[in-house]
């Protein structure tokens, strides 16, 4: 069972910080948690916050490179720390069912996540936010292919891109060697394809993307990257030279690209597996 825990303020009208809290009932076979920070601004924005492998929701939210909790804490909004239920807790970003919009999977699960915590939380439908790192950064790209109608905005650190992990054989949660080591090429056309196959038919707005890599990541070799930013750039119709291109932001030795308002790439030159999230670059992006 995938888990959701949301964080609850521990005393009403003190400002202690909040804490994860399960969220019940929410008519799917996933589980999660989230945080409602003690000053919830009017009409909430919503982040959710997607682990890694070897993780789950609750040590994800406790994880100090982590800072999404600080960041709801300070400006009021709420997150959702969703939990696969995957063995090795990975997300299944391989099989038909995650892959396709309505499909199940894992990707439905989270999506029902956000339909729980915009109805009974009164979170702002129109500033649903996701972000991830690695296999949670996969999932943020899989989301925004498969539910694009629900979010606004993806700032993922260290993935590839959506599509990428396919199983050949369909299965759920499956490794795949060709596209974690940089083998998985296409052109832009090709890749943003994939995206609209995930949802076929659909002409709506889709979230603008931020992506982060690093220039020596081992486990997701750093060609993801540049697929990546074809797949997206491609999906907005967008050139792949970048309109502006800024050294050393937001920290020493990272590049950030900007391909037009919706997509923009950040490179950290000399960091692995994976990047550090960064909440202020993040939450700007976010308009948070």
């Amino acid at each position: 069972m995938l888990s959701v825990l949301i964080s609850m303020s521990l005393m009403a009208g003190t400002a202690l910080g909040a804490s994860l809290t399960q969220v019940q009932n929410y008519n799917n076979n996933a589980t999660s948690k989230a945080q409602m920070p003690d000053n919830v601004v009017e009409n909430p924005p919503l982040v959710i916050v997607i682990h890694s492998c070897q993780s789950s929701a609750q040590s994800y939210f406790q994880n100090s490179a982590i800072p999404w909790k600080q960041g709801s804490d300070k400006k009021g909004y709420i997150t959702v720390w969703p939990s696969s239920p995957n063995s090795g807790t990975c997300w299944d970003v391989s099989s038909k069912q995650s892959l396709t919009h309505l499909g199940g999977g894992d990707s439905q699960a989270i999506a029902n996540m956000i339909l729980y915590a915009v109805s009974e939380y009164k979170a702002d439908p129109e500033r649903v936010y996701v972000t991830g790192g690695s296999s949670g950064a996969m999932m943020s790209n899989v989301l925004a292919a498969t539910y694009p109608e629900l979010i606004k905005a993806v700032s993922l650190y260290s993935g590839v891109a959506a599509g990428c992990f396919v199983s050949a054989s369909g299965g759920v949660d499956q490794w795949n060697n060709s596209c974690s080591g940089g083998q998985s090429r296409a052109t832009p056309e090709k890749w943003k394809q994939v995206v609209l196959d995930m949802y076929p038919g659909y002409e709506g707005p889709r979230p603008k993307m931020q992506i982060w890599h690093g220039s020596v990541d081992g486990t997701l070799a750093p060609q993801n990257y540049e697929e990546e930013i074809k797949q997206w750039t491609a999906v907005f119709n967008v050139s792949q030279d970048p309109t502006e291109s800024v050294q050393n932001y937001p920290k020493q030795g990272y590049t950030t690209n900007k391909f037009g308002e919706s997509v923009q790439g950040i490179y950290a030159q000399g960091v692995g597996h994976s990047v550090p999230a960064n909440l202020t670059a993040s939450e700007e992006w976010f308009g948070l």
